[in-house]
């Protein structure tokens, strides 16, 4: 297996009162939106439906400020973010936010200038991948995704999703034995069996995996 380097995480953020005031909010929002967002949209597989939940991320953020522990924020947005897409999913199946009200409008930067939506011609996979992701169980997607597109070592992925190492094994296993299935017509016609390559990468090829 060929796994790429991790885009590189910005610095952790060591003092949560840094994010209280406006200023350091519209930062955070301006550096974190379009990655939060491209993650969404691999986990939701639409637009619609990432846009609804990299805004319920913010908010859960925005909230939750004052229990914030000092680390990786990066870390964090992950937690969040994912955890929320397997939220809706085992109460759903389907992924399909709920309207968010005026909370939306309450979060400060979420709808402004740096909206993710913006970052959204460098957020959608091959359709062949993202439909292949999309078959999956939310459960296998979060867990690949994390690993091939996201970067995300075993062990980033047993905290994130808070479960044990070899849970985070097996599903990454059988996650890409599915995508290797769905994505068998796209492997090189030889006079031998081959093994069909799964390609996860954005269109442009910004960051890839075979499995």
């Amino acid at each position: 297996m060929r796994r790429a380097s991790a885009p590189q995480a910005p610095p952790a953020v060591s003092h949560p009162q840094v994010l209280d005031t406006p200023e350091g909010w519209e930062q955070i929002v301006t550096e974190h939106s379009a990655r939060v967002y491209r993650l969404a949209y691999r986990l939701a597989g639409n637009q619609h439906d990432a846009e609804d939940l990299t805004q319920e991320t913010f908010i859960r953020v925005f909230r939750s400020l004052s229990s914030y522990t000092p680390g990786t924020f990066e870390g964090w947005l992950h937690r969040i973010t994912t955890n929320l897409f397997l939220d809706q999913a085992r109460r759903r199946r389907r992924i399909r936010m709920d309207p968010l009200g005026d909370d939306a409008d309450a979060v400060p930067g979420v709808n402004g200038p740096g909206a993710p939506e913006r970052g959204f011609e460098h957020a959608n996979l091959d359709h062949d991948v993202q439909r292949a992701l999309d078959a999956l169980s939310p459960e296998y997607r979060a867990a690949v995704v994390l690993c091939d597109i996201e970067g995300l070592s075993y062990e980033e992925i047993a905290v994130t999703l808070g479960i044990k190492l070899g849970t985070v094994r097996s599903r990454i296993h059988r996650a890409r034995a599915q995508l290797r299935t769905s994505l068998a017509h796209r492997a090189p016609r030889t006079s031998v069996d081959v093994e069909a390559p799964a390609t996860l990468a954005p269109r442009g090829g910004e960051v890839g995996v075979e499995v």
